[in-house]
């Protein structure tokens, strides 16, 4: 369904120079700074693929999906969505996929959500009763019906996420791009947006292309995950591959009585790399799975402890040491 071969972006912005004279002097000469937002991505994800697009803000996330949504042109490479070139902007592939920025709103703010649903139907130019039928199952999906009415501003930032969902599945998509579509909201608000696009994916066979920063989004909802760092890509696999890293290393987290007798200030475990938070009272130390027992006894004959939590390293800090790694 998707296709991207090489794809990079090279943004040129004009440094200016402090001051009167320095905007004078810009002038007659000018510097400029290249940065690649992206570079030599390729990837492929097939149809009624769930995949989550993970890197650091910065790594040309958003700038990828905005090129394959055809807002903005590469700078080399091609990419291909199902069968179309999103550079050409034909209105078939216009009619084909939708893109959903978690910080953009594409409803008009002024007005209740239905009245940017209706103007939705006439410019994709849907029938009265393909449009009825989408809006009536979408909205009940998302729990939203009593809400369709009330301007948009006044909508809870979680409710105008699900109205945004719904503007950008009207005309049945086959391929979604979301660029954060959860964030800033509660958990709750989270878990009913996640539980929706895991159904919808299952139930439509939709391509969707995700970028997150909350792993709990990708954990729940991706089988695949591609890494990017500095515009180019670090992974491309099977999140559990990811989590299977993970979890042959532990955290051990051995908290600290008190009052009572003080515990070595300055104790290193032998096994592991050992972080020590005087604030909260509490050691860290990160271990191969085989050094847990080991590093166990380590800890409790160098002093009194008050509680030992043995964690899996979590998802997240697998993720940042490969951005670290490179």
């Amino acid at each position: 369904m998707i296709a991207v071969r090489n794809l990079t972006r090279v943004f040129r912005t004009y440094k200016k120079q402090p001051g009167f004279w320095g905007g004078v002097k810009g002038l007659f000469k000018r510097e400029y700074e290249e940065t690649a937002a992206a570079r030599d991505i390729s990837f492929d994800i097939k149809e009624g693929e769930f995949v989550g697009f993970l890197g650091p803000n910065g790594a040309g996330k958003t700038t990828t999906l905005k090129m394959l949504s055809g807002l903005i042109y590469p700078t080399s490479g091609t990419a291909r969505v199902a069968g179309f070139d999103p550079t050409k902007r034909e209105n078939a592939y216009r009619r084909l996929f939708a893109l959903v920025l978690g910080q953009k709103n594409q409803l008009w703010w002024d007005l209740p959500a239905q009245e940017s649903f209706l103007l939705l139907r006439h410019i994709y130019g849907l029938p009265a009763k393909q449009y009825q039928e989408t809006l009536d199952e979408l909205v009940d999906l998302l729990g939203v019906r009593a809400k369709l009415n009330v301007m948009v501003r006044e909508l809870s930032l979680g409710e105008r996420m699900k109205m945004e969902l719904i503007a950008a599945l009207l005309h049945r998509p086959r391929v979604l791009f979301l660029d954060e579509p959860t964030i800033g909201l509660d958990v709750i608000s989270q878990k009913a947006v996640r539980s929706f696009l895991r159904d919808y994916n299952r139930k439509n066979k939709v391509t969707i292309l995700l970028t997150s920063h909350y792993m709990a989004d990708i954990k729940e909802l991706c089988e695949r995950v591609i890494v990017i760092h500095k515009g180019a890509k670090i992974y491309d696999g099977a999140l559990k591959q990811l989590e299977s890293a993970s979890g042959t290393r532990k955290k051990i987290i051995t908290f600290l009585p008190e009052p009572g007798p003080a515990f070595p200030a300055a104790w290193q475990s032998s096994h592991g790399e050992t972080t020590h938070d005087p604030a909260e009272g509490k050691f860290t130390v990160r271990v191969p799975g085989e050094n847990v027992v080991a590093v166990s006894q380590e800890i409790l004959t160098a002093g009194p402890v008050a509680d030992i939590c043995i964690e899996d390293v979590p998802l997240e800090d697998v993720i940042a040491e490969l951005f670290l790694a490179q």
